[in-house]
């Protein structure tokens, strides 16, 4: 695989440097693979595209957006019993990155220079109180009760909070409140026929985003130091690159002793 040429964080510029929401959770999840892919363009192998989500998170917006005119309820809202409508705002084609620009909602961290941004799916606007709730489609097909329980889960938690830092910062009433809008295709059908049938639900998250400033200050000094940082213990790509450079060593080794 090539080196990225483009998107190279350089310590001595003066520019501001996007980090969106994808790559905040990159950081966390494996500094020395973040430092790799940020000051140095090796990446990760890519990972194939979720063609089905994208084309459920599409039909989710038309349909709420058809809701988003009339100024009504999904019917899911009304028998969660919230209270809101769909938000409707000049700017939430770019926040949605209908456009395809890559950025989405962001807002610029002045301490460190970095811009802070992130693609959202939708938001609703409370009419009780006025405040915003960052919403998220999530697409899955499982039989097993859906809830945000499992270990993998907290990445969306911490996509919510995130997302809610930045239009917090941005001036919006954000409630803490947030929710994971869940279509869930039957496995159960007895026959495909050509279409996948969908049950849907809501599940709200109480969000704390009180850990991403805090974050951002740990990624502004990640890419300013001039030392790889450690790998995470529980990396695998960092797992699979030692392995190989241990192995070429040793290869390298045997190729010496067979020619003196």
């Amino acid at each position: 695989m090539a080196k990225r040429r483009k998107n190279i964080y350089d310590p001595n510029s003066t520019n501001t440097y996007n980090i969106s929401r994808s790559k905040i959770e990159f950081f966390l999840e494996c500094p020395q693979c973040f430092y790799l892919d940020r000051r140095f363009g090796i990446s990760r192998p890519d990972m194939p595209g979720w063609s089905l989500n994208s084309a459920v998170d599409q039909l989710l917006k038309n349909e709420f957006d058809i809701l988003r005119k009339q100024g009504r309820q999904h019917k899911l809202m009304e028998k969660y019993g919230i209270n809101a409508v769909p938000f409707d705002h000049p700017h939430l084609a770019i926040w949605r990155d209908d456009y395809n620009n890559k950025i989405g909602a962001s807002f610029l961290h002045k301490e460190t220079n970095l811009n802070i941004c992130g693609i959202i799916d939708d938001i609703w606007e409370n009419q009780d109180t006025k405040e915003l709730h960052i919403v998220d489609y999530k697409s899955t097909s499982t039989e097993y009760p859906i809830s945000l329980d499992h270990e993998y889960k907290k990445a969306y938690k911490r996509q919510m909070e995130i997302y809610q830092w930045i239009f917090k910062n941005l001036g919006y009433p954000v409630s803490n409140i947030g929710y994971f809008f869940f279509a869930n295709a039957s496995r159960n059908k007895p026959v495909f026929d050509s279409k996948l049938e969908f049950s849907t639900l809501i599940i709200p998250h109480q969000a704390d985003n009180s850990w991403v400033e805090n974050a951002i200050l740990e990624i502004k000094k990640c890419l300013d130091s001039p030392q790889i940082p450690e790998p995470s213990k529980t990396c695998e790509f960092c797992k699979y690159r030692k392995i190989i450079v241990a192995e070429k060593i040793k290869n390298k080794q045997k190729f010496q002793q067979t020619i003196i």
